[in-house]
């Protein structure tokens, strides 16, 4: 789950920009980014991810498994997606796959945070603000997103219709995918305490100061 949603995430990225008709912020600026540099997309986005990861240093974040990779995989797919995908001609081709390059980013999002292994960079920076701060996440976010669009925008970063679609699209798509590939969680302590209430311990649980042991946090 977490390299495929990777993986598509960078797809997704990839043909958004064969649409032509505007990014999602962060790409915005990794466009802008790459122009003024001449490297890749994809490599401005390991880049600016790999910079985004070193502000979590001063915010206290810790990194999981898919952190790092996220800053990798994504710009990689991307590029590959430039690579072996080229751009339509016809705007009747390019708004169907500003569509589907959209929901399929939703997709790619419910599937890799799914898999629980960390929040991407700009997430844990996200978060990272708003704990240090005591802002809002909503705030936090906002002034992230119109911050890094502005300056991609200077940079020369794509602009449009595409633009405006992913920032109102973006955040009910996730939260239905998101349900949707959601892992089944037991809770063992609400086991245990089941059982304690009746006089007995469930089956499979450990009673006494062992349970504290035994029983993962899963929250």
């Amino acid at each position: 789950m977490l390299y495929g949603g990777l993986v598509l995430y960078g797809v997704s990225a990839g043909l958004q920009l064969r649409a032509g008709l505007g990014l999602a912020p962060w790409d915005v600026l990794n466009q802008g980014v790459a122009r003024h540099t001449g490297i890749s997309i994809g490599t401005a986005s390991i880049a600016i991810g790999a910079l985004v990861l070193l502000l979590w240093i001063p915010l206290r974040q810790r990194p999981g498994l898919g952190t790092v990779s996220n800053v990798l995989v994504i710009g990689l797919a991307m590029d590959a997606t430039l690579t072996l995908a080229p751009a339509p001609a016809s705007l009747w081709a390019r708004i169907p796959l500003l569509a589907f390059s959209v929901v399929l980013c939703s997709v790619a999002t419910g599937l890799y945070i799914s898999a629980r292994f960390g929040p991407g960079p700009r997430d844990g920076l996200m978060t990272g603000l708003h704990r240090r701060t005591g802002r809002s996440v909503r705030l936090v976010r906002t002034c992230i997103e119109v911050v890094v669009l502005a300056t991609g925008f200077l940079l020369g970063g794509s602009v449009g219709a595409g633009t405006v679609l992913y920032a109102l699209a973006i955040g009910p798509l996730s939260q239905f995918f998101l349900r949707f590939f959601a892992l089944p969680q037991t809770a063992p302590s609400a086991v245990v305490a089941s059982g304690a209430a009746a006089g007995t311990p469930a089956p499979g649980t450990v009673s006494g100061p062992a349970a504290a042991r035994e029983v993962p946090d899963l929250v």
